[in-house]
């Protein structure tokens, strides 16, 4: 068991760790809200729905975005449109050292952008089906219940350390300029994440 769960461990942690859509939002409203209590919720609904599409590829229910094309369509479609959308968001703002509120993520719009970008994000989930869903198989019982909390636990644990440095980024950053800086990054990551799905979703097509 104890083999088991080292496995989850260490292939969620691999998963999770580059650069994307998702660990940039969770950062960025780590760094702008006034406090680290203020960023929960985008770290909550980000884990949350990593639990969520972690428990349906081990239970395999998840694999039915595989076996039909307009599903998978469907995904690149909406996850396209809705990042060009969020990188702009991210581009226009402009982050204050004085605490307006204006530039802030409310809960309401955290919890909509942390799921959208979670649950709409093609390779998240076909990552989740053909990595962890397929290693899952390995294991039965009480080991597979192990593999699965250990990468469930991962998720958790990954979320709330990337708000806890995004607030401290935030705080060392008196003159607002590396939040901008940042801004300016992370929309341009976010916009080539959605070219990548639009040229994904276009081959699809045709």
């Amino acid at each position: 068991m104890v083999e088991a769960f080292l496995h989850g461990f260490v292939l969620s942690l691999g998963l999770i760790l580059p650069l994307g859509v998702q660990n940039v939002f969770v950062f960025n409203q780590g760094a702008v809200q006034s406090s680290l209590w203020r960023a929960m919720p985008v770290v909550l609904t980000a884990a949350v729905c990593d639990t969520l599409l972690i428990l349906l590829a081990v239970l395999g229910v998840s694999l039915v975005v595989l076996t039909f094309d307009w599903l998978e369509t469907a995904l690149y479609a909406v996850g396209f449109f809705f990042l060009l959308y969020m990188g702009y968001l991210t581009w226009k703002s402009t982050p204050s050292t004085e605490g307006d509120e204006a530039q802030r993520f409310t809960p309401r719009k955290q919890i909509l952008f942390a799921a959208s970008v979670s649950l709409f994000n093609p390779h998240a989930i076909l990552d989740t089906i053909g990595v962890i869903g397929t290693s899952s198989l390995s294991y039965g019982g009480t080991e597979k219940w192990a593999f699965t909390l250990s990468c469930i636990l991962v998720s958790w644990l990954w979320f709330f350390a990337l708000s806890v440095a995004g607030r401290t980024a935030g705080r060392l950053d008196r003159s607002g300029k590396l939040l901008r800086s940042l801004n300016v990054v992370s929309a341009c990551i976010i916009w080539a994440v959605a070219l990548f799905m639009g040229a994904k979703l276009a081959g699809i097509v045709v």
